[in-house]
Parts: C-alpha cells; sequence; structure tokens
C-alpha cells in the first residue's frame, strides 16, 4: 500500500515564491497537486507528501537544477515553532540533535542522523522512500536546506570539508559549489556532507534557555499533534485500501470511522485531503502495481480498482498519468 505522510506547507510556499519572481503563475505549479490558493493562507495547514511531490515535480519540468535553489532559501525560520527552538538552543549540537527528535516538524523525506568519525561529524540522509524520479531533487533540497539551518543557526557559514551523494553526477555538477562550498562524491553509499567536531560545542548567538524551554515544549505538543493526525490519515488510507473493489464512500467510511460524514470531511481537509483524492491515489497507486507486475487484462485490473466500466477506469488512469493503461504498462 502506498504511504503517504503529512507534511507542512513550507516546501510548496518556496517553490511558489521563487518562480513568481519569474512570473510563473501559481496554478501551473499547484496542477495535479489538489492544493487550493485558501491552504496556502492558513498558517496550520497540513498537505500529504504526494501532493507535495506533485508540486516539486512541476518545477523540477520547469528547471532540472531547482532543488539546489530552494535548498539556499529554506532558512530556519521557515519551520516555525521548531525554528525557534533550534535558534534558542544553547549550541549547534543541540539544536542538531533537537531537530532530530522532530522529522515531522522539519518535514524532511529522510532520515536523519549525525555520525562522529574521530574529529569530523558526518551530516547524513538516507533512507528515502518517495517518488524515484524526484530522488535527485529530494537529495539536493535537503543537504542544502541542511546546511542553510546551520549557517543561520551560527550565524556564519559552516565550513565543510566534504559531500557525497548516492546519485551520479548530474549534467549541473559545477552548480554544486555555490550550494556546498566543498569536494563532492557522486555514486557513494549514502547522502552526507561534513564539518569538523569542534562545531557541535560552538555556542549560538540567539540562546536564551528561558524561550528555549518554551518553545521545545510546545515542538513536543505539535509533534504529538502532528502524528495523531498522521495515524488518523493511516487508518483511512489503509481502509480504503482494503475496499477499492467496492469503495464505500463518504458515509460508508465514515461509520467504519465511528464519525459523522461531516466529520470525516472536516478531518480530511484539516490534513489537505479529500475523500476522492486519497481513492484516487490508491488506485492509480494499485493500477501501476498490477500493470507493471502483472499480465492481467485491462478489464480485470479496472474491475478489481472498482470501475463498472473498463473505458471509465482508462479515462481515470490518462488524468493521472497522462497515458492509457496500455501505454504505461508498454
Amino acid at each position: 500500500m502506498p504511504h503517504s505522510h503529512l507534511t507542512t506547507l513550507n516546501a510548496v510556499s518556496l517553490v511558489l515564491s521563487t518562480f513568481k519572481a519569474e512570473g510563473m503563475p501559481n496554478e501551473v505549479l499547484l496542477a495535479g497537486s489538489g492544493i487550493r490558493a485558501a491552504d496556502l493562507s492558513r498558517a496550520d495547514s497540513r498537505i500529504t507528501t504526494d501532493q507535495e511531490m506533485r508540486v516539486c515535480a512541476n518545477a523540477v519540468a520547469l528547471r532540472r537544477e531547482i532543488g539546489l535553489e530552494l535548498g539556499l532559501r529554506m532558512h530556519v525560520s521557515s519551520y516555525g515553532m521548531l525554528g525557534y527552538a533550534l535558534l534558542t538552543s544553547a549550541t549547534l549540537g543541540d539544536a542538531l540533535r533537537l531537530a532530530l527528535r522532530y522529522p515531522a516538524l522539519l518535514g524532511t523525506l529522510f532520515d536523519l542522523s549525525l555520525e562522529v568519525q574521530d574529529d569530523i561529524v558526518w551530516f547524513c540522509a538516507n533512507g528515502y522512500r518517495e517518488n524515484p524520479q524526484l530522488a535527485v531533487f529530494n537529495t539536493e533540497l535537503c543537504l542544502v536546506s541542511l546546511k542553510t539551518i546551520c549557517n543561520d543557526l551560527l550565524g556564519q557559514p559552516l565550513p565543510l570539508l566534504a559531500a557525497r551523494f548516492a546519485h551520479s553526477a548530474p549534467d549541473y555538477r559545477a552548480q554544486y559549489g555555490k550550494s556546498l562550498d566543498c569536494p563532492h562524491r557522486f555514486d557513494a553509499s549514502d547522502n552526507a556532507f561534513a564539518f569538523a567536531r569542534h562545531w557541535l560545542e560552538h555556542p549560538l548567538p540567539l540562546a536564551d534557555a528561558v524561550t528555549h524551554q518554551a518553545m521545545a515544549e510546545r515542538c513536543r505538543r505539535q509533534n504529538r499533534e502532528f502524528t495523531g493526525r498522521q495515524t488518523w490519515l493511516d487508518r483511512i488510507r489503509q481502509l480504503l485500501a482494503d475496499q477499492l473493489h467496492a469503495a464505500p464512500g463518504v458515509e460508508g467510511l465514515a461509520e467504519q470511522m465511528n464519525c459523522s460524514p461531516r466529520t470525516l470531511r472536516r478531518h480530511l481537509h484539516a490534513v489537505g485531503c479529500s475523500y476522492q483524492a486519497l481513492l484516487d491515489d490508491l488506485r492509480f497507486e494499485r493500477a501501476k502495481s498490477l500493470l507493471n507486475e502483472t499480465e492481467w487484462p485491462i478489464y480485470r485490473i479496472a474491475d478489481t480498482l472498482g470501475f463498472s466500466e473498463t473505458a471509465s477506469f482508462r479515462h481515470a488512469f490518462i488524468r493521472w498519468s497522462g497515458v492509457s493503461p496500455s501505454q504505461f504498462r508498454a
């Protein structure tokens, strides 16, 4: 079953503002994401990673190296309450360890870790499990944004010793030096950048013990609420995934969740989703899996996914992917 986590609008807002300077309408970048203009004005809006990745895919289609530029603009202030907690930490090491405790608030698609080797620290980003076609983009965005956070916390550039990437060198590799000023190695076993260990003990200029304690507590509460929403969304997705052949509808799903249809719609809206969007997402993922991994005829796949007519499935698949099921399989 596909798994879509909740995340903030930070990356999406950054993409929109970056391309706005070039005169690109928001509608072009938001196409296919289900994100509405009204959602952008709500500070507490949550979207799924699938929605975020759709916007990012639209951006990469316009400019392949955009991840490097976005990472430079992803300042610590973009992370709301967590950003304030990081800024008021006593040392860089304290701040980074706090960030690692709350990956949901950080909005990362990677498993982050600090690996100490003698006098060198590697800040690692591994375990990427999202759209493989956006792996390079997301790796660039992740590592450069982490470097930007470190710079902001210190109030000065963090000197890097080296950086390594699991992907092959892109044709725009010369631009990496503008974002990560150090030797680069590609086709590595993981993604990481290195800096001298003594920086972990470097005091932060905006450290404040009282403010930090208050912000850290608010982060803890926010994370608990955030993960609670994620658990709720996971249950919804599992229920729908088990019933694709006969989708229960909003009323049936609400009954299974022991709530009213109105409450279900309100909760889905709060996490940036709708019943139909979730159903389409699950059907699309299952359809791609069946087309790739089986030799089932198209009509059988359509029936398995709950379509009464093969033509309806074909039209829906073209809307989701831009190609017909037979073309996708070929």
